[in-house]
């Protein structure tokens, strides 16, 4: 089929990759005029590891993370809690890379054919025609498809040709990040884990990324402002100073060495009924956008990809539409889970009664292994479904 995706993101580059494998002509149309190596940290879980191996890309994902092997878990005044493979037990899928986003997007355009990836294209409107489905551009162009996969995150035109829309509520939550290069912290030097930092009504968390070159450090807060739902609002530095006054000193130190910060409103969003029309279907942020308390959000736009991916193996346009019905099936269940784990441990975080810091570490590590999170396979998943349609 010729497919066409909005979005040159995690979730759009990685659905291009798995869709060009299985022999589908496809073309990515991403609205920056170009692709730079912005944004922070996450981590490419088990559940989206494995699945980027089928493709290759398992070797350079190596190469450009950090492997997040154990962790530390610590109250504010620097005391060790015993909590351990915080924040989630070993998965038989394969281990965590933490990795630079920016960085992982470049390295997923770098798999496409430069060609197939136009910039400076924002999709304005996308419309359902008879057997196909056409994107207007800002520019004044357009562009037909047998196939039109919205992929461009929370601000997406999608969702209104699809006739579905998720407003957002805040958590009451904002998120202060920050990279520091390793050389300048002490502490990272000598202990390279991730690192987890509880106290009343605040978090802290530190991992490696860009190969072990850079910390990506955030700070979680109680916030009653209206924060942008950006990776990259700009912050000041004095402000994360003053939100971790008094914690202990490795956390201090980080805060310091910081040359800038940015802030992130967290956003919670409801599970949306229907992805799909008869030529269009959403994907990653653009159909499950969630809090980010698990970091599952790109994995969980990984694994649609692959999914969407293994049933499309064979499909043309003709076949297309029950089978975006399966896809779409299939993935709201389980994003509709994840969700609501994400909810739920934010919660646990931001349980202020619960002064017994071990108990909560433990309790947010029991919610995530018992809800199979990073065992889940996507692909053998998909070809379940399709075998009992």
């Amino acid at each position: 089929m010729n497919i066409a995706i909005i979005g040159a993101g995690v979730g759009g580059l990685t659905a291009a990759i798995a869709l060009r494998a299985k022999g589908h002509h496809v073309n990515v149309y991403e609205q920056t005029a170009e692709l730079k190596a912005i944004g922070a940290g996450f981590g490419v879980l088990p559940n989206a590891m494995h699945l980027l191996a089928t493709v290759g890309l398992d070797d350079d994902i190596k190469r450009i993370g950090y492997s997040a092997g154990a962790s530390i878990v610590r109250d504010l005044d620097g005391n060790r809690l015993p909590v351990e493979n915080w924040p989630q037990k070993p998965s038989p899928l394969g281990s965590t890379y933490a990795v630079h986003r920016g960085e992982f997007q470049l390295l997923l355009a770098s798999k496409l054919p430069a060609e197939r990836v136009h910039l400076g294209k924002r999709a304005v409107k996308v419309q359902q025609l008879e057997g196909h489905a056409r994107i207007t551009f800002a520019d004044g162009t357009d562009v037909t498809a047998d196939l039109v996969i919205g992929a461009e995150g929370i601000r997406t035109v999608v969702q209104e040709a699809v006739g579905v829309q998720a407003p957002a509520t805040s958590e009451g939550v904002m998120a202060y990040r920050a990279l520091v290069p390793v050389e300048k912290l002490g502490w990272a030097l000598e202990d390279q884990r991730l690192a987890i930092w509880f106290g009343p009504q605040r978090t802290f968390l530190c991992y490696l990324v860009s190969a072990g070159r850079i910390m990506n450090v955030v700070g979680y807060v109680p916030s009653d402002r209206d924060a942008d739902e950006s990776w990259s609002a700009p912050a000041e530095l004095d402000e994360l100073r003053a939100e971790f006054a008094g914690w202990e000193p490795r956390v201090q130190e980080t805060i310091n060495a910081a040359e800038s910060t940015f802030k992130w409103g967290i956003f919670d969003r409801p599970s949306l009924p229907t992805w799909s029309t008869a030529s269009i279907t959403l994907l990653g942020d653009a159909a499950h956008a969630m809090v980010p308390h698990l970091g599952q959000g790109a994995n969980q736009a990984m694994e649609d990809a692959f999914a969407l991916a293994t049933i499309l193996d064979g499909a043309d346009k003709g076949s297309l539409a029950p089978l975006l019905k399966i896809y779409e099936n299939l993935r709201i269940a389980r994003t509709s889970l994840v969700q609501r784990v994400s909810r739920e441990a934010g919660g646990l975080y931001r349980d202020f009664a619960n002064d017994d810091l071990t108990k909560k570490a433990e309790a947010i590590s029991d919610l995530i292994g018992s809800n199979h999170l990073a065992g889940y396979d996507a692909i053998a998943e998909a070809r379940r479904a399709l075998a009992q349609r």
